[in-house]
């Protein structure tokens, strides 16, 4: 008979600690954070942080410092570091060492190809985590990921200053949208945190980026509009889409005016469904289902579907909003 696996077996075993009783999942929780196996401690710590015990702080830290003693050989692909570090984030742990640990980590490991820097989600969660502390370097810390090689850093670092940056954080998001990112996502994710950290401020700066010659960069702005689900930013949308003749760029128009969620853009939404070709009206159909679940609008779609009699726009309604 083949001998079981303690890892898997512990692995296993932490699957199972969500339906137990908040008492025996955090002695166990904290017999897991001691174990010797990354895996298993990445994945103990995970569980802590979704249910957020927060009596495991300590041991959480003690965790981290253990694997940071040899981080190459301890904890291979920055398994449990990344784990543990995001566990103390929901938590809102205030240890202002261990982030400042995490942020300067690099670990560099083999790949088929060149090797690669397995820390890169760990610095970006490291830098969310500096910043929520009030470390008094934390900016100029975190100022330095906003140019790390890697995304996922720099994606944590633009998720710090749009959280906690305050003023500074603001202009630093600015000033990194100016200067521009190989990432497409980088960008977009700074167009979303100027709206969401300095809505008033920042609208017409974002709007600005509709029109960039770059198309990637023009949708990134007009996602970011369209999910800050703010009126006049829906305004800005709809003026776009007025003097926007690009099938393409009309498509990405309308799906943003959906994820605002704002009744005038829904209602926009419906008076387009009637009005406009049939093909403009089953872009629109496609926009809308992501309402497919909520009957008061469904409905109203539907009717208006029926009510034109076009089979194109039938069967996309059929396509996209059958369940």
């Amino acid at each position: 008979m083949r001998k079981s696996d303690p890892i898997e077996t512990a692995l296993n075993r932490l699957g199972e600690l969500r339906t137990a009783t908040p008492e025996l999942v955090t002695g166990e929780l904290r017999s897991y954070l001691g174990n010797r196996s990354n895996l298993v401690v990445a994945k103990a710590a995970k569980l802590s942080g979704e249910l957020r015990v927060s009596e495991l702080v300590p041991d959480l830290v003690a965790a981290f410092n253990r694997f940071m003693k040899n981080p190459q050989q301890l904890d291979k692909r920055c398994a449990a570091l990344t784990e543990i570090t995001a566990a103390l984030y929901e938590m809102d742990c205030r240890e202002a060492e261990v982030y400042l640990s995490g942020l300067r980590h690099i670990q560099k490991e083999a790949s088929f190809g060149p090797s690669v820097d397995t820390a890169a989600v760990l610095r970006g969660m490291s830098a969310q985590g500096l910043v929520r502390t009030g470390h008094a370097n934390a900016l100029a810390e975190v100022v330095q990921i906003l140019v790390d090689p890697e995304a996922h850093a720099r994606l944590g670092a633009v998720r710090a200053l749009a959280s906690n940056g305050g003023d500074a954080g603001v202009l630093l998001l600015r000033l990194k949208a100016l200067t521009g990112d190989a990432e497409i996502e980088v960008l977009g994710e700074c167009f979303t945190g100027l709206l969401a950290a300095a809505p008033e401020q920042s609208l017409r700066f974002v709007a600005r980026y509709i029109d960039d010659d770059d198309e990637a960069i023009s949708e990134a702005a007009i996602w970011a509009l369209g999910e800050s689900r703010l009126r006049p930013a829906f305004e800005v949308l709809k003026e776009k889409w007025q003097r926007t003749a690009g099938r393409s760029c009309r498509k990405v128009l309308l799906a943003a005016m959906a994820a605002s969620r704002l009744e005038e853009a829904i209602e926009f939404l419906r008076w387009l469904l009637e009005t406009e070709s049939p093909q403009t009206a089953s872009d629109v159909v496609a926009a809308l289902a992501i309402y497919k679940g909520n009957e008061s609008i469904k409905q109203p779609v539907a009717a208006v579907v029926r009510g034109r009699g076009n089979k194109l726009l039938s069967e996309m309604f059929e396509r996209h909003f059958e369940i």
